[in-house]
């Protein structure tokens, strides 16, 4: 049976009947990998990179070779508040798995049905609101090495506890209701840790703390739905906690009379907190119409707290918290469709209503000096409306239009549209092709940032316009079945993109001193062909793919000009499942290679400001697992490892990123081979 979809559709169908392409990561597919977070599972998959920042504890994903400012990530078809906006930039180790029924991914422009930002893709985590069973009943804990740093339940590793439980009151109500507990204690490989105190006086060290910073997370979430014939009605709350430690490489001493030189270090905590309020509606209307009308509030702030830490005597002082970062969004989208109850062409018409409230303060650090002295407070809102259709000429053909037009409240009004085509040829052919238009509106840090001082000149610009991107893509699909059950799923995609007026933070001027901002002066373009294949048979399910990526940059920053050639990179993954129905238990291997990644970067060359060619080296990511269950299925253990190729730091003299950096001889892109064992205990009845 073909899987149904919902991202993108006027009404959920079969995958195959989807004018767009559709990749789905199943339940199973998460489970197979242990996966607690988004970060966990994405890795592996073609056109998708995972970005983590060690040094703020952050993962955000790219797709295309673009950053997470051009992919939109969204629960139940509601983008998700982040640092700089909504739906854009997520840390993914923020996104929980443990009420997940699937992920649907779309590749391109997604601008009519999802708005801004939406230039490269769409990704779309569909949240579970039914059961079979009457009760549900879930328990879990998972062990995890950090590397190879590990104590048991406490002390080193990723320790993780889970609790879950759904109730089907009768045939309209249903309920659920969840926690989750992850405590990642930190990567300290070949630093000192909290209390290391080397010190010299005439030259400080920088080896005190972590190489990826400990934090604790707790995830609660909790369902209401009814249902009653064609109506139905949900309410979805989820509540975030996170606390990560920076410990300050420098240590510092202190003479303290009476006690003598004093070890301490000017240490930091991070406080984030998020509120996610979801409310939805579906039914008939005038009945044969349906309308499906979401309102949403969420908001997410950030607190920092500074202190300096005694390493012999481990008293903390000098106290001093603050909310540095605070967003609150008020989101509501809507649609009315099947106005001629006709199967042949339906009518879609929507609406998109955004209110965004943003506050930074001077203790982000990116707001400091002449016109960042005081906090900065705005408000960014847009009205959209949008339209799509979709018309079954013939059994076989279908296409579908769609128009987009946001009123916005910042900068001009903006429009979408696009145009997908769909042929199901005989022997199991279906080929697709479509055209999207989306735009990019600035983010929070590129209109405001203002970090002036005597070694920094990093400047936002509130008179940047919005991105425009423009996405072609053209695929084919065949399903062949053999009658001794063998089934082949092959696939060929091409895709173009390019993306007008981008934003870049560019050296503008090197006289008298070097000068940041961020202005519209880029110019990008993409092409990328896959293929993958998937074979099933008996027992076991093999999938593979490679991608060719090339990717073309033109900047012209005032100071230098950039190459505009094409830089080439390539993709390879896999990954293999082997099910033993006796055992109760599956095998599984995942095996992806993102290859060598070349990008032009601005810096200086005997004083002079000129564009130079660097790369970063390719590096492969391994995972395996077994999973078996007990008792029926009553108890699940997976045991398995990730990173187990060992990937630390890949080479790299791309710079750092920052504006005054220099050439990084590596990038931090994992903490090595680690080891996790899993145990879930279901009830079901």
């Amino acid at each position: 049976m073909d899987e149904v979809v919902i991202t993108g559709q006027i009404e959920p169908q079969s995958i195959k009947k989807s004018v767009f392409n559709v990749r789905v990561i199943t339940r199973e597919d998460i489970q197979r990998q242990a996966a607690n977070n988004l970060a966990d599972v994405l890795n592996q998959y073609l056109n998708i990179m995972v970005q983590p920042n060690s040094a703020e504890g952050r993962s955000t994903v790219s797709m295309f070779g673009l950053d997470g400012q051009y992919l939109k990530i969204l629960i139940d078809n509601i983008p998700l508040v982040s640092d700089t906006g909504l739906g854009n930039n997520i840390d993914l180790t923020q996104i929980n798995l443990d009420d997940i029924d699937h992920i649907e991914i779309i590749e391109g422009a997604m601008g009519v049905t999802h708005g801004a930002n939406a230039v490269s893709g769409i990704i779309n985590i569909i949240t579970k609101k039914s059961s079979k069973n009457k009760w549900e009943l879930g328990a879990t804990a998972q062990e995890e090495t950090i590397g190879d740093e590990y104590a048991p339940f406490a002390g080193k590793g990723r320790h993780i506890q889970a609790l879950r439980a759904a109730y089907s009151i009768n045939e309209n109500w249903y309920v659920s209701v969840g926690g989750n507990r992850n405590d990642f204690t930190g990567f300290q490989d070949e630093r000192g840790g909290r209390d290391y105190t080397d010190y010299d006086v005439n030259s400080p060290q920088q080896n005190r703390g972590f190489s990826w910073l400990p934090k604790e997370q707790y995830f609660t979430n909790a369902l209401v739905r009814y249902q009653k014939g064609n109506f139905r009605l949900f309410y979805k709350f989820d509540y975030f906690n996170e606390k990560i430690d920076f410990y300050n490489p420098i240590v510092e001493s202190q003479v303290v009379p009476g006690t003598g030189i004093l070890l301490f270090s000017r240490d930091r905590n991070f406080f984030t907190e998020k509120f996610y309020h979801h409310l939805n509606a579906t039914g008939k209307l005038l009945g044969t119409m349906d309308y499906n009308v979401s309102l949403s509030h969420q908001r997410q702030t950030r607190d920092l707290e500074q202190f300096n830490y005694y390493i012999q005597t481990g008293q903390e002082t000098n106290h001093a918290r603050s909310t540095y970062q605070d967003t609150e969004v008020v989101y509501s989208t809507g649609t009315l469709g099947n106005f001629f109850a006709n199967k042949k062409y339906d009518l879609q018409v929507g609406y998109e209503l955004v209110n965004t409230n943003g506050y930074n303060s001077a203790a982000s650090g990116l707001f400091v000096g002449g016109a960042g002295d005081g906090n900065i407070k705005q408000r960014l809102e847009n009205y959209d409306v949008f339209t799509a259709a979709e018309f079954g000429v013939t059994e076989r053909l279908s296409f579908r239009p769609g128009f987009r037009y946001s009123f916005q409240s910042k900068f001009e009004d903006q429009w979408s549209a696009s145009m997908g085509l769909r042929y199901l040829f005989d022997h199991g052919i279906e080929a697709r092709t479509s055209y999207g238009r989306s735009y990019r509106t600035p983010n929070y840090d590129e209109l405001y940032t203002y970090f002036v001082d005597s070694n920094h000149n990093v400047q936002g610009n509130r008179d940047l316009i919005p991105e425009t991107g423009n996405s072609y893509e053209a695929s084919l699909k065949k399903t062949t079945f053999f009658s001794s059950g063998l089934q082949l799923i092959n696939s060929l995609t091409a895709n173009y993109m390019e993306v007008d007026d981008r934003i870049e933070l560019v050296l503008t001027e090197t006289v008298p001193s070097w000068k940041y901002k961020y202005i519209n002066i880029d110019k990008y373009k993409m092409w990328n062909i896959a293929t993958t294949h998937q074979f099933n048979y008996g027992n076991w399910q093999v999938k593979a793919g490679v991608a060719f990526l090339a990717i073309s940059k033109k900047i012209n920053s005032g100071t230098a000009v950039s190459d505009d050639k094409f830089l080439h990179t390539v993709q390879f993954n896999t990954n293999i499942a082997y099910t033993v129905p006796k055992w109760n238990t599956v095998f599984s291997l995942y095996y992806k290679i993102n290859g060598r990644q070349q990008q032009f970067m601005e810096t200086s060359v005997n004083g002079q400001s000129q564009f130079v060619l660097q790369e970063i080296e390719s590096f492969g990511l391994m995972d395996a697992s077994i999973k078996k269950g007990f008792f029926g299925g009553k108890l699940d253990a997976t045991l398995g490892g990730r990173n187990l190729l060992n990937v630390v730091n890949i080479r790299s003299n791309v710079a750092a990123g920052g504006a005054h950096d220099a050439g990084s001889s590596s990038i931090s892109m994992g903490y090595g081979r680690s080891y996790f064992l899993k145990l879930t205990y279901n009830l079901n009845f």
